[in-house]
């Protein structure tokens, strides 16, 4: 498949024909092609395209959750909050429209499978959305985070709290120090690095935990605290 029908493939995905082409093919373009020797693959890549993203899913999200529960305390829509816009949730979602089929990676990643890395499908996934944004203004943007965050409101663990606040909590009840994270070991290549957590708390046994990354592995280190020493 050349790069323009991948492209129209992606768009038909989307439900948005692109006016400007090049943005949504900057959104699917990683760092692999951009960055040192190999930067006359491609012109721009995805990092500043994720950083609007972000925000743009974080305020379409934020305004969906004020309307959606008009009697929930701030804390409540923050924890929904959280559950839409963290790591896992975006990683799903663009493993789900198959996001990693388009995403332009060097030849080297490629064999390695590094387009189907959660973090690079997270990053390039706000990146998208960015792209939308920028190419049919807020209306596109929503439309796309409408079609596959909308179902997820719902879900028994959207408004669940996180372990890593759920522990903290604990502990201060208990009179105990904040929890400690300490990063035990990092290992792998860059586009599948793996992070090894400890998390301390005062009276308890220390827990490990592993993720692909540090706030992946805290919150795992966090529930199995919670879980194994606590009795949560």
């Amino acid at each position: 498949m050349s790069e323009i029908q991948n492209l129209a493939e992606l768009m038909k995905l989307l439900g948005h024909q692109f006016k400007d082409a090049s943005l949504l093919e900057e959104a699917i373009t990683h760092t692999s092609l951009t960055k040192g020797r190999r930067r006359q693959l491609a012109d721009a890549d995805y990092e500043r395209m994720e950083f609007l993203g972000d925000r743009v899913l974080g305020l379409v999200i934020a305004e969906e959750l004020f309307s959606r529960y008009p009697d929930a305390e701030a804390g409540q829509l923050s924890r929904r909050f959280n559950s839409q816009v963290q790591r896992d949730t975006l990683a799903e979602i663009a493993e789900d429209l198959g996001l990693h089929k388009f995403i332009r990676v060097s030849p080297e990643l490629k064999r390695l499978g590094g387009e189907k890395n959660p973090s690079l499908l997270e990053d390039c996934m706000e990146a998208v959305i960015a792209a939308l944004y920028l190419d049919g203004g807020m209306v596109a943007a929503k439309r796309c985070i409408k079609d596959h965050w909308w179902s997820r409101f719902e879900e028994k663990n959207a408004a669940k709290k996180d372990p890593k606040s759920a522990l903290q909590e604990w502990a201060a009840k208990q009179g105990k120090k904040t929890p400690e994270y300490r990063l035990v070991q990092e290992a792998g290549p860059d586009h599948n690095r793996t992070f090894t957590i400890e998390v301390h708390v005062e009276g308890c046994e220390p827990t490990v935990a592993k993720g692909q990354s540090k706030r992946a592995a805290e919150k795992k280190a966090a529930a199995k605290m919670l879980k194994d020493n606590l009795n949560e």
